[in-house]
């Protein structure tokens, strides 16, 4: 089941995002940051256990990122991160976004969803926001896809 995160979910929220980190898969969050933003992420959950994360974040009038985006060990392959992302492409759809990219290392599983590859000279808001903040400025090795949405 997908649903929107709940507070008593931020420690599982981190433990994952922490998994992630720990190998340099994504950027990590401090527990006060998952609280913070506890009411962006979506949670696949399954017998009361956290399988799945993500984040749509808003980043300029027509522009959003899927963040965040973890699945539990010995779960990928089970369709869980698929249903995450499709629900964040729904909600961009929903709030009139024409296009959706994301940072990743995994670009085939985005390209299986529609993404395409773009250059991330395209994505100026994110390149000098969150992306300066990265211990990977500016060598980053991540590869930028996009979605556009038709609404």
């Amino acid at each position: 089941m997908i649903r929107h995160a709940r507070i008593s979910d931020a420690r599982a929220i981190h433990q994952l995002l922490l998994s992630y980190a720990n190998d340099g898969q994504l950027l990590g969050r401090s527990l006060s940051e998952i609280y913070e933003i506890i009411r962006d992420f979506y949670i696949y959950e399954e017998d009361g256990e956290v399988l799945g994360i993500g984040i749509l974040e808003i980043c300029w009038e027509n522009l959003a990122e899927v963040r965040s985006l973890a699945v539990a060990s010995g779960q990928q392959g089970k369709g869980i991160g698929r249903k995450i992302v499709e629900c964040c492409l729904e909600e961009a759809r929903g709030l009139g976004i024409k296009r959706v990219f994301v940072l990743t290392y995994q670009p085939e599983f985005f390209k299986q969803l529609g993404f395409y590859d773009i250059e991330k000279s395209e994505l100026p808001q994110k390149i000098w926001g969150a992306c300066l903040k990265c211990v990977k400025f500016p060598d980053c090795d991540e590869l930028a896809l996009a979605i556009d949405l038709h609404n």
